[in-house]
């Protein structure tokens, strides 16, 4: 807020202030006028749409299916699959793979080698807890996780599942374009700006749905294998 005393020999002074998204204004009349009248309006709601924006959440949604699909194990052991695996240690969350090495003994086995090991039979619990499909055991030095060899059946239902998380995807990249438009048409700018936008915003959803297929595809020859 702005408070105080003014006496100016102009017809009209404009004082503009910034406070996060706003922008306040204050017009002071008078030759020799006193006081003040003040707004705020949304600064953003001037501006135009930042493409980078959509370009964030294009990327988010190729990262997470990467994520779900790399939890889909196929049959050969490799230590990102233990990604995403936490525990407690000393009362916070750890990741696993951040409290020791994890190496690949063979190709059905892990072996993880905790720094803390203390911690063995806690990090043992927790592997369990994930539910991978997994055996898993432990000795003096650290956690043993074996992978049985898949089956037909169980091939079969992780690509129908991986199929299905590629389509999550694909809804998930859609909802962000149409929110993405809906941010265009609301901005303070031209129709052919406007346009422009629409279409590097399509071509964005074109390369990132390129990129989801390849991830689909890619995940899909590991399980066939």
């Amino acid at each position: 807020d702005i408070h105080g005393f003014y006496v100016f020999p102009v017809s009209e002074l404009l004082l503009l202030s910034f406070h996060n998204s706003s922008i306040s204004y204050t017009s002071i009349y008078g030759g020799i006028g006193l006081g003040y009248e003040s707004s705020s309006y949304d600064i953003f709601s001037y501006m135009a749409y930042d493409v980078n924006q959509f370009k964030k959440a294009a990327a988010e949604k190729q990262a997470w299916l990467s994520t779900e699909l790399q939890a889909l194990r196929t049959g050969r052991a490799t230590p990102a699959l233990l990604d995403g695996i936490t525990f407690d240690m000393y009362g916070s969350m750890m990741a696993l793979n951040q409290a020791g090495s994890i190496v690949i003994v063979d190709a059905a086995t892990l072996y993880v080698n905790p720094w803390d090991k203390g911690q063995i039979k806690t990090i043992e619990k927790a592997i369990t807890a994930a539910d991978l499909g997994v055996s898993v055991g432990s000795d003096d030095n650290g956690v043993r996780v074996s992978f049985p060899s898949l089956t037909t059946e169980r091939r079969e239902q992780l690509m129908k599942l991986g199929g299905g998380k590629t389509e999550e995807a694909r809804v998930q990249l859609r909802t962000a374009r149409a929110k993405a438009i809906s941010d265009v048409e609301k901005g303070d700018t031209s129709e052919d700006e406007q346009k422009r936008l629409k279409n590097e915003i399509q071509k964005i959803v074109d390369d990132t749905n390129k990129l989801l297929e390849g991830i689909a595809e890619k995940k899909e020859k590991e399980l066939a294998s």
